[in-house]
């Protein structure tokens, strides 16, 4: 039964019964059941590789399930491909901003859509437009140039247009459910608040809303329900109103977990691996700090403030226009390959586009910038244990080290970035949102790695949107405002509030 034959049908209740899928015989999801009700914000939680990305995707059509009952109201939807999801009314924003760059932000919008046309023939770029302003003005981003690149927006107007694609309307048929697959990860708090307001509207119109997200608190302010997994299976279902914080991180991880941090090691090495003295470059200026070993420096401000271009610096992605900056006591690499053969290990913010070659196998992914110290010659063997005993550290789960990385779940290819990093020893370690999309139990994980490179004497830099992330996590917090060095600030004694004030104060002083 698809779309096209219920126009006029309200839905009520979406129910996936029995829902199995497995890869190599290793199940990915077992048996999981899930109701949804028009009209109700329904939260998916759980660690990763929980299945929760298999589960969205097999909704999308894009994953043929080994076995699932999928009925609407007591009656029998078809399945089988991404069509069929579509024709049943289903809208998907996905975690990973998978865009077309060399196109328009309004084409970008309506991909997927069928083009307005003028008589059937040209396609009518005007009317493009106008729904696509009209898509975004729904969101409150009205900021955004429907004419503009797609590709040369910041991540978070990235977001709301894919965002605004799923609401556009194409056909005035509206959608029985809404899939939004940690849609916040890249907003800031501002933009986060208009998605709730959407999310509210949708809800208000009798959608059935599926909502997947790490964040803990979003979870609780703005869903009806939450369906936990683990391990591919299901755990519990409960009203929100029902269940408590504790509770529902007891279920995804089957032990308790602390709200907390991994104890600080006292005192940092002796030395300096880092020196910078009015540092600038084209974007970056009055750079001015020394790092210790083992020292953990983070680096907050507004959004776009210059965080990820400090990073790139050390990469050798950006020349010194004056000043002084060095690393172990010589100028700072001129390219990524001296930056990693240096000791310079790098996790950048985007994994898809900046970290992960998808198609190629885990293997050959975590061994890509340590190549040299392999020699000439590959020696498979060699790379197989360096990369399963990478793997065993970061706890990543896996059919081995020849999967390709495009089949693990987001959190797992955020574990094969930092199995990267750890590979070569590093001196000093730059981490560019390390947690982003990453549930409550991988975060311990991942900051107890970061914590023990710290304890042998690895200097880290880390850039956070997450204000207790970087007050849990770092020594002195590095406030910019514009690319522009504002505050240097101890962590003894400050509070996100008071960290946040920093930068509002160097806005205004700016």
């Amino acid at each position: 039964m698809h779309r096209a034959e219920t126009a006029d049908h309200v839905m009520q209740t979406l129910t996936f019964s029995n829902l199995s899928k497995a890869y190599g015989g290793v199940p990915a999801l077992a048996d999981v059941s899930l109701t949804l009700t028009a009209g109700r914000v329904h939260a998916l939680m759980g660690e990763n590789g929980a299945g929760k990305s298999t589960l969205i995707r097999t909704i999308a059509g894009v994953v043929r399930a080994d076995s699932v009952t999928v009925t609407r109201d007591g009656t029998d939807l078809p399945l089988h491909d991404a069509r069929d999801a579509h024709d049943a009314g289903f809208r998907f924003i996905h975690q990973e901003l998978n865009i077309v760059p060399q196109v328009t932000v309004a084409e970008n919008i309506l991909l997927g859509h069928d083009l307005p046309r003028r008589l059937g023939l040209a396609v009518n770029w005007p009317e493009v437009r106008r729904r696509a302003r009209g898509a975004l003005a729904a969101l409150g981003a009205t900021h955004i140039d429907v004419a503009a690149l797609a590709g040369d927006l910041p991540a978070g107007d990235k977001m709301m247009m894919k965002i605004a694609s799923a609401l556009v309307a194409a056909d005035g048929a509206r959608a029985d459910l809404y899939v939004f697959d940690e849609p916040t990860a890249a907003l800031t708090g501002a933009e986060s608040e208009m998605l709730f307001t959407v999310i509210d509207r949708l809800r208000a119109q009798g959608a059935a809303i599926l909502y997947v997200s790490h964040r803990m608190d979003e979870v609780l302010r703005i869903c009806d329900d939450i369906t936990v997994l683990r391990d591919g299976r299901h755990v519990s279902t409960h009203a929100i109103a029902e269940t408590s914080k504790d509770e529902i991180i007891q279920a995804m991880t089957g032990r308790d977990l602390a709200d907390s941090y991994p104890h600080r090691r006292e005192g940092h090495g002796s030395g300096t691996v880092v020196s910078l003295r009015n540092a600038c470059t084209a974007n970056l200026s009055g750079l001015t700090f020394d790092l210790s070993p083992g020292e953990i420096l983070g680096v907050s401000g507004l959004t776009e403030a210059g965080q990820t271009r400090l990073l790139r610096m050390f990469m050798g992605l950006a020349a010194i226009t004056s000043g002084d900056a060095t690393f172990d006591d010589a100028p700072l690499p001129r390219d990524p390959a001296a930056a990693w053969a240096r000791g310079i290990a790098y996790i950048p913010r985007e994994r898809r586009e900046s970290a992960l070659c998808l198609e190629m196998p885990i293997r050959s992914n975590i061994l890509l910038p340590h190549l040299h110290a392999h020699g000439v010659f590959a020696r498979i063997g060699r790379e197989r244990r360096d990369a399963r005993a990478m793997a065993d550290k970061v706890h990543l789960k896996s059919n081995g080290p020849e999967q390709p990385v495009g089949q693990l779940s987001g959190g797992n290819q955020q574990k094969v970035v930092f199995a990267r990093a750890l590979l070569g020893d590093p001196a000093l370690l730059l981490l560019d949102e390390p947690t982003r999309g990453v549930d409550i139990g991988a975060k311990f994980e991942i900051y107890s790695l970061v914590r023990e490179l710290s304890a042998r004497g690895c200097a880290v830099i880390l850039t956070s949107s997450d204000l207790p992330e970087v007050l849990g996590m770092c020594d002195r917090i590095l406030v910019l405002h514009d690319g522009h060095q504002a505050h240097l600030l101890d962590r003894a004694g400050l509070t996100s509030a008071k960290l946040l004030s920093y930068f509002y104060a160097a806005r205004e002083a700016g």
